[in-house]
């Protein structure tokens, strides 16, 4: 099982950010293109989930006991093959297999197939929906573990995401931690512009939420507001709103206007590389 870092280990949690977004960058040379940019948006708040607040035990990802970890975007996959690298889940070797036949780090999540992977991705709004269903069937086993689970501003826009927010609160799921990615981005433009979902904390906790909102790219700041979600005392679920910055870590890719699917030029690649060598050191 995983030790508990505090805050007095935050270097080490940014050197496993640092990491994390490697790990991503690696995979994405493999094919030269993809949701590259969430990837690094996310890094810190993965960092935080799988090597501060989360039990698992790397040797034996189908522990009972483990805290659960769902991702609702599936195309957010590369980010969290990441992750589950750097955990020791999946062995570092299996970083080149990204994205080809047979390989069991498939662009878009799939459980049949990656270890640590507990739901497949896709048709996005779905995720919150089935943490509801895992974190309440937990409940009724009387189970210690939690649900942790990720989705992006754009499913705000699905109908489906809000019905579950209802639900989670309705069966007052205290074991039920969500991260929203607020990047503001989607695939036909701002998320903003497409389907307007501001004061998303007032709504949340309109609806039932402890709601927190943070700058997802501050570690400390990604720390503190699993601290507190984990220790609220209120029978609610918990929500973390989590501002990020598109492409974190690779100046040149902070600054392109649309980052939801990229394709990065040979010569780049180690430019990113370089970028994030020099610029994340912890």
């Amino acid at each position: 099982m995983m030790a508990t870092p505090t805050l007095a280990n935050a270097p080490t949690l940014a050197q496993r950010a640092r990491n994390i977004r490697r790990n991503a960058l690696l995979m994405g040379e493999v094919q030269g293109q993809g949701y590259i940019a969430q990837a690094l948006d996310i890094a810190d708040v993965l960092a935080v989930a799988y090597f501060h607040a989360m039990r698992f035990r790397a040797e034996d990802p189908a522990w009972e006991g483990r805290d659960r970890f769902l991702l609702s975007n599936g195309h957010y996959a590369i980010a969290l093959y990441a992750a589950l690298i750097e955990a020791g889940i999946i062995p570092e070797t299996e970083l080149e297999s990204y994205g080809f036949d047979d390989s069991r780090l498939p662009m878009s999540g799939m459980a049949s197939y990656t270890p640590g992977m507990e739901m497949s991705g896709g048709s996005l709004g779905l995720g919150l929906a089935i943490a509801v269903g895992m974190a309440l069937g937990l409940k009724r086993k009387r189970s210690a573990s939690r649900i942790f689970t990720l989705f992006s501003d754009g499913e705000l826009d699905e109908g489906s995401k809000w019905e579950a927010i209802m639900s989670a609160a309705h069966h007052q799921l205290d074991n039920l931690i969500a991260i929203v990615d607020v990047n503001n981005q989607q695939a036909d433009g701002p998320s903003k512009q497409m389907l307007g979902f501001e004061p998303l904390v007032d709504k949340l906790a309109a609806f039932g939420w402890f709601v927190q909102r943070v700058d997802g790219n501050d570690l400390g700041a990604v720390v503190g507001a699993f601290d507190a979600a984990m220790a609220h005392s209120e029978p609610k679920p918990r929500m973390i709103v989590a501002d990020t910055l598109m492409g974190k870590g690779v100046p040149f890719l902070e600054q392109r206007e649309k980052n939801h699917f990229i394709r990065v030029e040979p010569h780049e690649w180690q430019l990113a590389l370089s970028a994030l060598d020099a610029g994340e050191q912890p």
